[in-house]
């Protein structure tokens, strides 16, 4: 896409693209629907446009080609005065967030049939397309509606009643909260946000409250485990937080550094750590991890048998490959769970991320360490791998790179650990004196590196990222596992904070966002265009990305925007 002369484009107003949506409401959709009744399925695109019914408007963006075709779009707007908040609870980007969720869980609740459908989410509080509230109290929800046919003509009457009476009866029932539901929502978003703010004051990157429950029902159900083990910080750790509306909450303080989880098989290592990577979002009310954050930069890194890597600098990693190619500019189509490793490392550093999240269980055991015996049977010129045990230190206290680990097979790790807390049956305790003293007995080990050294900087080439096929945008989630970015299908199954379908569709639509406002420009670094995305995609960025396509989207983070642009196996950097 070309770009404007003085800079990138402005966001563009669906107005100027479809003269129809500047129209004013019309009236009776009930009687238009009705007459529309055993007609050709495709006359349901005469009704495309606003309507007035019951005090909102309702928008019908996109009309579905035949019964069998995706949903069509439809939003329903509630001006100030007809959605009847409170405004106070509208007073911050965070509570407008809180709000938003809130009512596009009343409203999946309230919808008594399948054929309308809201993106309600699941535990997170995220900011979604499906709903949002205005910095004046207005409501919009964004949802999908299957239009009611038989065969391939229209059942007029049965879309009246779904457009014409169901869905504005469901919404009312949604925006008439009580006033203490609303209230515990905006002040958890108020404590939320405040807790964040004193743990990056603290000079923390992670705070797990007293009394969290982190265990979740299971593998594929987020919710809390019933009966779970309450976390209880090891005094030791102990911080109090004072936050405007819960007061006093005391729980444990993740300090900088290297931190170590440690303990035996299924005693809640691994539970912590994803309760400490899924912290980077905020969570609803009663979600058991309420007051658990992490550094919002923390990134969770794992080996990746298989990704494409481009010209990644994975060189304090591995070196003085057999092959000779140059581990600098370090390319391949098929990487090793070590490479991959190393590869996903340097890209989280150079997106920004400050916190790198590892538990051994998805880790390279390659790249995490080499023991006493490996390196006396296996010299280090023979060796082109430099293990991450000796170089963490130097991330640490050269460059402000934390790094916390979960491991249960190598006491090396001790030798470099600030801190070390052992699970036991989910109750948490530091350790760290006993295992100092227990690495202060040589093994025999060499540390086979002394410093880290930043990656350099890459420049994308933006004639190699677009979803423009053969001039028809195409961007299609799958699940959390992959994304179809024009021609390409991305495998994300590893970038294990994607929260949901909606979070993959959303990091599709920044990317296409990227290029075309030229962000991605050919010049600027991967770190500075992100730094642009961000920007852009603060306050409202949900209404941005939708205009380049409607469609159900939860915004991402800046990393795992990188994390899929990185994946992209078209992607070429400039030299």
């Amino acid at each position: 896409m070309t770009q404007r002369k003085g800079g990138p484009r402005r966001w563009a107003d669906p107005a100027e693209d479809d003269d129809q949506r500047s129209y004013p409401p019309r009236h009776d959709l009930s009687n238009e629907l009705t007459a529309l009744e055993g007609t050709s399925y495709g006359r349901y695109k005469s009704t495309r446009g606003k309507w007035w019914t019951k005090g909102a408007v309702l928008d019908i963006v996109k009309v579905q080609s035949d019964p069998f075709a995706p949903p069509s779009r439809v939003h329903l707007t509630f001006d100030t005065d007809a959605a009847d908040l409170i405004e106070e609870w509208h007073a911050t980007g965070e509570r407008r967030r809180a709000l938003a969720v809130l009512l596009a869980k009343r409203l999946r609740k309230a919808l008594r049939t399948r054929d309308l459908r809201i993106d309600a989410g699941g535990q997170e509080m995220l900011a979604r397309s499906s709903c949002e509230v205005g910095v004046n109290g207005s409501v919009v929800f964004r949802l999908g509606a299957q239009l009611p046919g038989r065969g391939r003509r229209i059942a007029g009457r049965e879309a009246a009643r779904l457009l014409c009476e169901e869905l504005p009866g469901a919404a009312d029932e949604a925006l008439a909260v009580a006033e203490a539901e609303a209230w515990k929502w905006v002040r958890h978003a108020d404590d939320v946000a405040a807790l964040r703010e004193k743990v990056a004051e603290a000079g923390l990157i992670g705070f797990v409250a007293d009394d969290s429950m982190l265990a979740r029902k299971s593998g594929v159900d987020d919710r809390p485990l019933a009966g779970g083990v309450p976390f209880a910080s090891p005094e030791s750790m102990a911080v109090t937080m004072d936050l405007p509306h819960a007061g006093p909450v005391r729980g444990m303080g993740v300090g900088p550094g290297v931190t170590l989880i440690v303990g035996g098989g299924f005693h809640g290592k691994s539970t912590l750590l994803r309760a400490l990577e899924s912290g980077v979002w905020d969570h609803i009310p009663g979600d058991g991890r309420d007051l658990v954050v992490c550094d919002s930069s923390a990134m969770k890194i794992r080996a990746e048998d298989g990704r494409a890597v481009t010209a990644v600098d994975v060189h304090a990693f591995v070196d003085h490959l057999p092959s000779g190619d140059d581990t600098a500019r370090f390319t391949t189509e098929n990487a090793s769970g070590s490479t991959s490793q190393a590869a996903a490392i340097v890209e989280s550093l150079e997106a920004g991320s400050r916190v790198l999240l590892i538990d051994e269980d998805t880790a390279a055991t390659n790249l995490m360490i080499r023991d006493a015996r490996m390196q006396e049977l296996v010299a280090k010129d023979r060796e082109p791998l430099t293990p991450l045990v000796d170089l963490v230190r130097s991330m640490a206290d050269d460059h402000a790179v934390s790094i916390v680990l979960v491991m249960g097979g190598s006491g090396d790790y001790m030798d470099v650990a600030d801190r070390v807390v052992m699970m036991d049956a989910y109750h948490p305790e530091d350790v760290t004196e006993r295992a100092k003293s227990l690495a202060a007995k040589p093994t025999g080990r060499v540390a086979e590196a002394d410093a880290f050294r930043l990656p350099r900087e890459r420049v994308i080439d933006p004639g190699s990222v677009s979803a423009l096929s053969r001039g028809k945008q195409k961007i299609k989630a799958d699940g959390t596992d992959g994304l179809r970015f024009g021609e390409s299908d991305v495998d994300v199954r590893s970038v294990e904070q994607i929260t949901d379908v909606s979070m993959t569709t959303g990091i599709g639509l920044a990317i296409e966002a990227a290029v075309r406002l030229g962000w991605i420009d050919g010049k600027a670094t991967v770190r500075e265009a992100l730094d642009r995305l961000e920007s852009e995609l603060g306050e409202g960025g949900v209404a941005k990305l939708s205009n380049i396509r409607d469609i159900d989207l939860a915004l991402p983070r800046r990393y795992e925007v990188a994390a899929a642009l990185n994946r992209l196996r078209e992607l070429q950097i400039r030299d």
